[in-house]
C-alpha cells in the first residue's frame, strides 16, 4: 500500500465536515508499513507541535466505586466482585492537596472523575465548589461525571471547566458487547451537550478489549469525524482486572498500540493524544515509540482513579532519558 494513495483521503482542513476519514482510510492507515506510518505521523505532529513537548496532567478520583453501569473493562461496577469498595465522594481540601502537589510536579491540567452514571444535583454543588478551587490554583481543569443533561454543562462550564472527558470507548458496531446498560447514542447525545455548553472535549477510548484493527480503525473514524474533533483525546491499553468480564482478553501486540497513536495523530493533528491506561504494561521502549508517534500527553502520578500508573519519578527519568520537557503551565 503505497503511501501516495493515503494521502488523498487525508484533506488539509480535518475540521471541515463530517465523513472526511472514511473507516476504509482510516484502517489503510492502520495497514502501512510500521516505519512508513511513524513517518507520517511524526511529520504531522511536527506541523502542528513541538515534538520535545509533553503535557502532564494528573486524575484524581473523587468518587470511586459503586457504579451502576455494566462496562466490561471497570473495576468500579457495583456488580462484579474486584475488591474495589464504593467510597463517599472526597472533601474539597483532600481534592485540593493533591492538586497542589499535582502543579508542584509539573501538570498543568487536573482531572476529577467520579464513579457515577450521572451526577446528581447535590453532587453537582460539590463538584462545582472544587472546578472553582481548582481552576483558582492556576490549572487546567477537566472532569469525567458519566452522562450530562444541558443544565449540568452549562453550570460545570460557569464553574471554570475547561476540559470534559467522555470516551467512546470503542467502535459502535462491538460496543453492546462492552456495556449494556446505556447506549452509542447516549454517550454521543453527551458529548453535544458538553459542546453546547462551549466546554473543550476530551474524548477516546480502551483499545486491547477483542477488537480487530478494523474495529480499531471504527473507534478512530468516530472520533475524527466528529466537528469539531476533540481537544484532546485519551488512548487507553485495557488494564486487565480480575473480576471483570474482560479480564483474561488476549493482550494486545504494544505495535498495535503504537500504530493507534500514530493514526490517532494523523487523523486528528491538532489534537493532544495522551497516553493513558495501561501505560504502566508498556515498558519505557514502547512508550518511546508513542511520543514518536504524536502521543504528546500523558496522566502523571501513582494511579489513574484505581489502577496503577508509573510513579512521578519513573516519568521524569524517562522524559530526561528522551530529551522531552513538559508543557509549560499557560502554554
Amino acid at each position: 500500500m503505497s503511501e501516495q494513495k493515503i494521502v488523498f483521503h487525508a484533506p488539509a482542513a480535518v475540521h471541515a465536515a463530517p465523513q472526511t476519514w472514511p473507516v476504509d482510510a482510516v484502517a489503510e492507515l492502520f495497514d502501512l508499513p510500521f516505519n512508513a506510518l511513524l513517518y507520517r505521523a511524526q511529520q504531522v505532529h511536527r506541523e502542528h507541535f513541538d515534538a520535545q513537548e509533553i503535557e502532564l496532567a494528573t486524575l484524581l478520583s473523587i468518587k470511586t466505586g459503586g457504579c451502576a453501569e455494566d462496562c466490561g473493562y471497570c473495576p468500579q461496577a457495583a456488580r462484579y466482585d474486584t475488591g474495589v469498595a464504593a467510597q463517599k465522594m472526597l472533601d474539597l481540601d483532600t481534592v485540593l492537596d493533591t492538586a497542589r502537589q499535582a502543579k508542584a510536579h509539573g501538570a498543568t491540567r487536573f482531572c476529577m472523575g467520579a464513579a457515577w452514571r450521572e451526577p446528581k444535583g447535590r453532587d453537582m454543588e460539590k463538584v462545582e465548589e472544587m472546578v472553582r478551587h481548582v481552576k483558582a490554583l492556576g490549572l487546567e481543569t477537566c472532569a469525567t461525571l458519566g452522562m450530562l443533561n444541558d443544565d449540568q454543562a452549562g453550570a460545570l462550564k460557569a464553574a471554570g471547566l475547561d476540559y470534559y472527558n467522555h470516551n467512546l470507548d470503542t467502535a459502535p458496531e462491538i460496543y453492546g458487547g462492552i456495556i449494556t446498560t446505556r447506549d452509542y447514542k447516549d454517550r454521543l447525545a453527551t458529548l453535544e451537550r458538553v459542546r453546547r455548553a462551549d466546554l473543550k472535549v476530551c474524548c477516546g477510548g480502551i483499545i486491547g478489549m477483542g477488537e480487530s484493527r478494523r474495529q480499531r480503525a471504527g473507534l478512530i473514524a468516530q472520533l475524527a469525524n466528529m466537528t469539531p474533533y476533540p481537544e484532546s483525546v485519551p488512548v487507553n491499553n485495557l488494564v486487565q482486572v480480575e473480576g471483570t468480564p474482560l479480564y483474561g482478553t488476549e493482550a494486545l501486540d504494544p505495535f498495535e498500540f503504537v500504530r493507534t497513536i500514530a493514526v490517532a495523530r494523523i487523523t486528528m493533528p491538532k489534537a493532544r493524544v495522551r497516553l493513558s491506561a495501561g501505560r504502566r504494561e508498556m515498558g519505557e521502549a514502547i512508550q518511546a515509540l508513542c511520543f514518536l508517534a504524536g502521543a504528546n500527553s500523558i496522566f502523571y502520578g501513582d494511579k489513574l482513579l484505581t489502577t496503577g500508573n508509573p510513579d512521578v519519578e519513573a516519568d521524569r527519568q524517562l522524559l530526561a532519558k528522551l530529551g522531552l520537557r513538559c508543557k509549560p503551565s499557560g502554554a
